[in-house]
């Protein structure tokens, strides 16, 4: 059993714990800590321990990136999400997540059109007829 930690009377997990909840392999949360969008403490052996949030964040990044934002997006996201969120907090992530989306689809839509009109995709590809 893992020792418990705790950062100003509050619990932190460590990379294998959290890198378990979230569903990723432990290089993964790594991965998303030297990006934003998780945040590790370092205790006095160096080890990285992050907040209770850590997982639900890396959670709804896979989300965010299996519908096409990149991770800077992402963590831009992220940039006004609080240390302990709270659910009004990932409505408005959700909001802006959900309209980041459509615009995505919306444009995605336009491109399929585009291609479908018999135009030439060499004259398609020089200007873009989504905007």
């Amino acid at each position: 059993m893992l020792p418990c930690v705790t950062v100003l009377g509050q619990r932190t997990y460590s990379v294998s714990e959290v890198a378990a909840d979230s569903g990723v392999a432990p290089s993964a949360v790594r991965f998303y800590e030297n990006h934003g969008i998780v945040t590790a403490v370092r205790t006095a052996g160096n080890q990285r321990r992050f907040d209770p949030s850590a997982a639900c964040r890396i959670q709804v990044a896979k989300l965010a990136q299996r519908v096409g934002l990149s991770v800077r997006e992402i963590a831009d996201l992220f940039t006004d999400l609080p240390a302990e969120p709270q659910p009004e907090d990932w409505e408005r992530v959700a909001g802006r997540l959900v309209t980041e989306v459509e615009g995505r689809v919306r444009h995605l839509k336009a491109q399929l059109a585009a291609m479908e009109s018999g135009a030439k995709l060499c004259e398609i590809g020089r200007h873009d007829p989504a905007r």
